[in-house]
């Protein structure tokens, strides 16, 4: 064999090589393939944004600016409109076309929760994620986080509780079908995505003043406004309970160490524990990765199931939302019914009465409104 083709040759099969290392080293850290399925989601989610926001600026200028299509992701951030939709399916068994896909994330993260914990918590939110890299500077800066006294963190994570309650209370209780249905069909809920965008782009003083309080905490205190104020994540909590994925302690060769229990984000004390049944629980990982002895920490279906291990965990993530998704648009329940001529009217007369809401309460409309 000549010369160089030889050098190539070799060259090729080491950088196979390296590559397969990278792959197996890829496979054992579970905190870079959590970073990976993190950031793979919130690349994607920043790409739904701006589509959007091009969709927006198409619609502003009555169809005479450059045309991008709506993306239906961005309706996984209308939680409650997606609750409202699902309590009216389950009533008539209509699934709506206002915001159908917002209902299918909104199902797919129940699913996770009750599946694999509040994975989507750690694997997939974005806010979850700035949440974890803003603590993560603030312990760079002030070299440990703050962590508040019992009596005062106690009730402090009742508070994402109350909010849940009354979301719940306000949409499963006070609402019959034709409340559902005058919400669902409202001109205000159709542009709701529209509105939710023009919030932050057009942000008052006080909204950007809240916002930047929320920063601030949530680089002194782990999670701020996961551990007290999400009621998203309060209720992925409540179904996580019901979770058979627990993190999983071996007694018999655990070194009560405590490397666990200091390394865990959201404070809960691990190394005490065989099965770890806590509403904070992510499914991070953390833990599993501080633990210093082979086989004594893992992610597990049941006590003697085998281990899940990270890269398992976020491609299950991943195959929840692709069928999901998959699935919603072969049975035609992904894009909306709404057509770019009638968003173009609607955002037009946005500042009508007609498309305001009163704590969940829509103004009477009449059929074309």
């Amino acid at each position: 064999m000549p010369m160089n083709k030889y050098i190539l040759a070799t060259a090729e099969r080491l950088k196979i090589k390296k590559f397969t290392h990278y792959l197996e080293a890829i496979k054992t850290d579970s905190q870079k393939v959590r970073f990976y399925v993190q950031m793979g989601f919130f690349l994607f989610i920043m790409w739904i944004g701006f589509e959007f926001y091009g969709f927006v600026r198409y619609l502003e200028s009555n169809g005479t600016d450059i045309h991008f299509s709506r993306p239906p992701g961005v309706e996984g951030f209308l939680p409650i409109s997606a609750l409202i939709s699902l309590k009216y399916w389950l009533l008539t068994g209509i699934f709506n076309n206002v915001h159908p896909s917002g209902l299918v994330i909104f199902i797919i993260i129940i699913l996770l929760g009750l599946f694999l914990k509040k994975s989507f918590c750690s694997y997939v939110c974005p806010v979850g994620l700035i949440s974890e890299s803003l603590w993560q500077l603030g312990q760079k800066i002030f070299k440990k986080n703050l962590r508040l006294w019992k009596w005062l963190d106690y009730p402090l994570r009742g508070l994402k509780y109350l909010l849940l309650i009354f979301f719940l209370y306000a949409v499963l209780v006070q609402m019959n079908v034709d409340a559902l249905n005058k919400f669902i069909y409202s001109p205000y809920n159709k542009v709701a995505d529209i509105k939710m965008m023009l919030f932050f782009i057009e942000i008052d003083s006080f909204a950007l003043w809240t916002l930047i309080i929320l920063f601030g905490l949530s680089i002194i205190i782990k999670n701020f406004w996961c551990r007290y104020l999400c009621p998203y994540g309060a209720l992925l909590g409540f179904l996580s309970l019901f979770s058979p994925l627990k993190v999983t302690r071996n007694k018999t060769t655990c070194t009560d160490c405590e490397a666990c229990t200091y390394a865990c984000p959201n404070l809960i004390v691990i190394h005490t524990k065989e099965r770890i049944i806590s509403d904070e629980c992510t499914a991070c990982g953390l833990c599993v990765h501080a633990c210093p002895e082979e086989d004594t920490l893992d992610l597990k279906m049941s006590k003697k199931s085998n281990p899940l291990p990270a890269w398992a965990l976020g491609t299950t993530v991943v195959l929840f939302f692709l069928l999901g998704t998959m699935l919603a648009r072969v049975t035609g329940h992904w894009e909306n019914g709404i057509s770019d001529q009638e968003y173009i009217r609607r955002i037009q007369e946005m500042d009508k009465p007609v498309y305001d809401h009163n704590r969940g309460q829509v103004p009477d409309y009449k059929e074309g409104d």
